[in-house]
Parts: C-alpha cells; sequence; structure tokens
C-alpha cells in the first residue's frame, strides 16, 4: 500500500508518540500493515507526519532471544528523530515509558550515501567503507503499543520499532577499525554494581554485520543510509532494568563509558 492509505493508523500513533503514552490496540477498521513492506511505508508516514528531522536509524531485535520475545521474523529498522537524542550524563525520566530498560550499543555515522552497485547484497566491508565514525550509545526504548510484545513486525515497524530516546557520546578515538568489534566486551553498572556483561557478539554476531544487514534491508524496501546517519545497531547485552534513582554507566572497555541518570 502507499503511504498516504496509512494516515489513519499515522493520526492514531502521532499524538501517543507525542504525548509520550500508549495504545492499547490498533482500530481494526482501518487499513493496517501486515508485512514488512507495509510495516515500513507506515513508518514513512509516521515519520513525515512528525515534521521532524531524522538523525538515523535503529536496529531492534538483532539477537534471536529478543526476536522471540517480540514475535518477529528477524531485526527491524526503525527511524531515529534528532529530538530524541539527549547528551552523555542525561537524566532520563521513565514517566510514561512502558518498557522502562537501557541498551548499550555500538552506533556508526556515515560518512557517504550508501547505494547499490550491484544486484547483489552490499558486504560488510563494502557497507564499512562508508562508515566515518565510531561512536558509544545508549537507548532507552519504548513502544507506543501497550502490548508491544504480541501486535505483530508489521506494527512494529509502523511505530518506529520501539525508538524513543537515546545518548550519545562522541566519536571514539581510540582506534577500533582493525578490532574484532565481536569480540568486544561491554558491561552496565547501576550504583557502580555489575547488572549485566555481554559483547558484539550479541548483536548479530558483529554489530559490523548488523550494519550491513540494515543498509540492505532498506535498499530493498527502496531506502538507502545517508550521509551524516547515526545508526545504533543493537544491545550488546540482555536489556538492563531501570527505576528512578539509578546512576547507569555503560562500560566499553578502552573505546570508554557512558553514563545516564534516572531520575
Amino acid at each position: 500500500m502507499p503511504t498516504s492509505s496509512y494516515q489513519a493508523l499515522t493520526e492514531q500513533l502521532l499524538p501517543a508518540w507525542q504525548q509520550k503514552r500508549q495504545l492499547a490496540t490498533p482500530d481494526n477498521s482501518l487499513p493496517q500493515p501486515t508485512d514488512r513492506a507495509q510495516g515500513y511505508a507506515a513508518q514513512k508516514a509516521l515519520f513525515e507526519a512528525t515534521g521532524e528531522s531524522a538523525m538515523g536509524w535503529k536496529i531492534a531485535a538483532t539477537s534471536i532471544a529478543g526476536q522471540q520475545h517480540i514475535g518477529v521474523s528477524g531485526p527491524l529498522a526503525g527511524r531515529l528523530l534528532t529530538s530524541r537524542c539527549l547528551k552523555p550524563g542525561a537524566s532520563i525520566s521513565l514517566t510514561h515509558n512502558l518498557m522502562r530498560v537501557m541498551e548499550p550499543e555500538f552506533a556508526f555515522r556515515i560518512g557517504r550515501d550508501v547505494l547499490a552497485n550491484s544486484p547483489l547484497a552490499l558486504t560488510t566491508e563494502e557497507v564499512m567503507s562508508h562508515v566515518q565514525d565510531l561512536h558509544l550509545a545508549i537507548e532507552i526504548p519504548d513502544s507506543r503499543w501497550q502490548d508491544f510484545v504480541h501486535i505483530g513486525e508489521a506494527m512494529l515497524l509502523a511505530d518506529f520499532a520501539c525508538a524513543n530516546q537515546l545518548v550519545l557520546g562522541e566519536a571514539v578515538s581510540y582506534p577500533w577499525r582493525d578490532l574484532d568489534l565481536s569480540q568486544h566486551a561491554v558491561q552496565v553498572l547501576k550504583q557502580g554494581v555489575v547488572q549485566a556483561q555481554g559483547s558484539g557478539a550479541n548483536v548479530l554476531g558483529d554489530p559490523r554485520k548488523a550494519l550491513a544487514w540494515l543498509a540492505n534491508e532498506l535498499l530493498s524496501h527502496g531506502m538507502h543510509l545517508r550521509q551524516g546517519d547515526t545508526v545504533i545497531t543493537g544491545t550488546c547485552v540482555v536489556p538492563v532494568v531501570l527505576n528512578a534513582g539509578d546512576d547507569v554507566l555503560a562500560d566499553f572497555g578502552v573505546f570508554g563509558t557512558l553514563g545516564i541518570q534516572v531520575a
């Protein structure tokens, strides 16, 4: 269906997105996306309705456990809005946040447009050649669907694949390009106590492979990564539950740390 087919769905989702609230169920009498292509069309309609600038993309459900939890067939791509990007050390409010978790992630800044150069899928190496910088990130996801676990992947896509807030660090200065990010350890501490440990391997086996997946996913649906886009590639640990008063630190070893305060 064309983007215009999802105007009614957008009119449901937009106020929920802007007012940070959830919807119990979609109106089943209105056109709804039923597959990935339609999900991305509905997502595009919602993005255009926000009137906001795009910061880039997130990749959701990059682990088998995550995919099973929300009942999807594979990873999902979601839009990131510039207005939801916060500075390191930001105070995060959990008011109206349904998920109430944080996810430490590797993020890539795209240096030039990623376009198809043949009918074949782009390789990881080809996609990485378009990357300008590596950043550290913390995602605080959320959904506008109360029953996001069962709403289905097309409707999750329509809702930006559970995108919400993002804390983005400065570009990593440590020489990272020749390191194996799949084996790079990441841990999360709350009040100085380790809560979760993981590595880049939890992100589709390697954050760079996740980025390549995204590049090809967008191309297959008539979109592409653009110069200046920031891509957060998926959580390196099991999502860590947040509570008011938490002092949270994501430790990426030699790459540095990134923290948030929970109000």
